[in-house]
């Protein structure tokens, strides 16, 4: 028997619209059980998610590998689904490794992003999975790739809504056009962002992260929790809060240690939803042999 654990996904960080991604704490995990007469997947998510090979898990492995003898696996996931922290791009993650596992495929972290983003469509949203870490995750010339970018030493303080927020009605709030200033203030912010990153400079970071303009302004009617937060914080010095992906999901990156206080006072706001305090998976999806 083979688990594959694959962390939760954090993209965009405000000024990283479709470029960066960051790998919580927070796992899906994959038992591979053995053969089977038919693909069989045990899952948490009840009636609405497939168990056979209509899973994506199992749809991807079986993309990747057509000819691949069934078996039969086991999920158990922290991830929740439709949230904006990236639990299909675990699946498909997962599903990658399961096909290659079987199929006794060396692993190799560059094919495994090439593979997961002809699916996913977006590398940001898989490479932290693969990577761990913050990723900075660019399509060149038709050939994606990935770079790490130090961090300051953060917490991820997570606010995750009980109401689900499919990414097709995030995107579709977006506008066809933005103002030329506003582009070239989301460049030279972005390229702070990513200098603060590499010279861990925690101030500068936390504050960067909510000067985005392509897409938190327009979602944030989407997800009025992202205004309520953010003026908590405020109210009591504490910047850094962004929108997760496409949302809902809300997460305020706070210095190492200070976590804690930080979701004290949150939770006195008496949201409707989760709170969870993370931390920043390092190393990407692990492999393990029973």
């Amino acid at each position: 028997m083979m688990t594959i654990t694959v962390p939760a996904t954090s993209a965009n960080l405000g000024l990283g619209f479709d470029c960066l991604g960051l790998a919580l704490d927070l796992n899906l995990t994959v038992r591979i059980i053995g053969p089977s007469d038919e693909w069989t997947i045990k899952h948490p998510y009840g009636a609405d998610v497939p168990s056979d090979k209509r899973n994506l898990i199992i749809k991807t492995a079986l993309d990747l590998h057509p000819d691949l003898p069934a078996h039969q696996l086991e999920v158990t996931s922290d991830i929740p689904l439709a949230r904006g922290l990236g639990s299909s791009s675990s699946a498909i993650v997962a599903g990658l490794l399961v096909g290659h596992l079987i199929k006794g495929d060396e692993i190799d972290q560059a094919q495994l992003l090439e593979e997961a983003n002809q699916i996913e469509g977006h590398p940001d949203n898989v490479a932290p999975a693969i990577y761990g870490g913050l990723q900075l995750a660019q399509i060149l010339d038709g050939q994606v790739s990935s770079q790490t970018v130090p961090l300051p030493d953060l917490e991820a303080l997570t606010f995750i809504p009980d109401y689900h927020l499919e990414t097709k009605k995030a995107r579709a709030v977006l506008p066809k056009q933005i103002p030329y200033q506003d582009a070239v203030s989301q460049g030279q912010h972005l390229a702070a962002l990513i200098n603060a990153g590499w010279n861990r400079d925690l101030a500068a970071f936390q504050v960067l992260l909510e000067k985005d303009k392509l897409h938190e302004p327009y979602r944030a009617e989407l997800v009025p929790e992202l205004r309520e937060i953010r003026q908590l914080f405020h109210a009591n010095d504490i910047k850094g809060t962004y929108l997760s992906g496409a949302g809902p999901t809300i997460i305020t990156m706070v210095a190492a240690g200070k976590g804690q206080k930080a979701e004290e006072l949150l939770a006195k706001a008496k949201l409707k939803g989760q709170i969870r305090l993370l931390q920043i998976n390092q190393h990407g999806f692990t492999i393990t042999k029973d």
